[in-house]
């Protein structure tokens, strides 16, 4: 049994094929017994809501304005029948058909399973996988683990154990990551599987600089939660290299002023990693709590 969540907003040139493909594999499944579709229609105003009223075999839900991409999840989930939960974009881009495969794979006992992208469309320009790149190195960093698609918009997972941590979620574009990190911290087994990426059909909703910063805030914000001891050691790690070059400077050109600034620099390290270790604490007494 499986419920399959799509949220769209503006998906006017999509929505439709994107559907009818899913039906189809759905219903082609042979270990899918049961199952459904639920729309979340995000305000749109380019007559996806029409396009959806006009198709059979789904549960199609509005919302009377656009709310986020992380919002219309969670109303399609909260009003999901069963408990598998399957969710994938409304844009074309992702393979929807490979949902009974990555079905088969949570079956076997994981709590997400994420649909990791690949290919030239996936990679994007230059700045947009450096800025990619850059980010996955910090998060797995402070989860620990190698994460191969931190925001894949195609996985499935329990919606049981989902809504334990909705107020974690973001409720915009930054769903996805905060969904794979809060599981990641919170020792759920994730497995990441290959998928194919497409070109999408419409205009993309993302802005790179403006989502991009807002996925940085959402990871440090869950860091910070689960694992605050990282950015202390990132802060002292930087602490140490900028307090070394005045030492360093002052040794070689005699200056006393510039070894004291840098020796007064050293001195606060301790002093932030030991608030680490407090804020680590606390932090952990507030996840027993969770």
């Amino acid at each position: 049994m499986l419920s399959v969540v799509i949220p769209a907003y503006n998906e006017g040139a999509a929505i439709k094929a994107t559907v009818e493909t899913l039906k189809g594999a759905l219903t082609g499944a042979e270990t899918i017994d049961k199952f459904e579709i639920i729309v979340v229609n995000d305000g749109s105003s380019d007559g996806t809501g029409d396009i959806l009223e006009e198709l059979k075999g789904i549960r199609v839900i509005h919302h009377p304005h656009n709310i986020g991409y992380g919002k219309a999840l969670k109303t399609g989930i909260k009003a999901a029948k069963f408990d598998a939960i399957a969710i994938s974009d409304a844009d074309g881009t992702y393979p929807i058909n490979e949902i009974p495969r990555l079905l088969e794979i949570y079956n076997a006992g994981y709590d997400m399973v994420v649909g990791a992208r690949t290919g030239s469309v996936y990679r994007g320009s230059g700045l947009k996988f450096r800025l990619r790149r850059a980010l996955r190195v910090l998060v797995e960093f402070a989860a620990g683990r190698s994460i191969e698609d931190i925001n894949s918009g195609l996985r499935i997972f329990s919606r049981k154990t989902s809504m334990l941590f909705f107020h974690r979620f973001s409720d915009r574009f930054s769903f996805t990551t905060s969904i794979t990190l809060v599981y990641m911290f919170r020792g759920k087994f994730v497995v990441f599987s290959p998928i194919d990426y497409y070109d999408r059909l419409g205009s993309t909703k993302v802005g790179l600089f403006r989502d991009s910063i807002r996925t940085f805030q959402q990871i440090v914000q869950l860091i910070n939660y689960y694992n605050p001891i990282k950015i202390f050691v990132i802060l002292c790690l930087f602490l140490t290299s900028v307090s070394s070059f005045p030492i360093f400077y002052g040794v070689l050109v005699g200056s006393e002023n510039a070894i004291l600034l840098g020796v007064g620099g050293l001195i606060l390290i301790p002093l932030i990693f030991a608030l680490g270790l407090v804020a680590d604490v606390t932090s952990q007494i507030h996840r027993d709590r969770e």
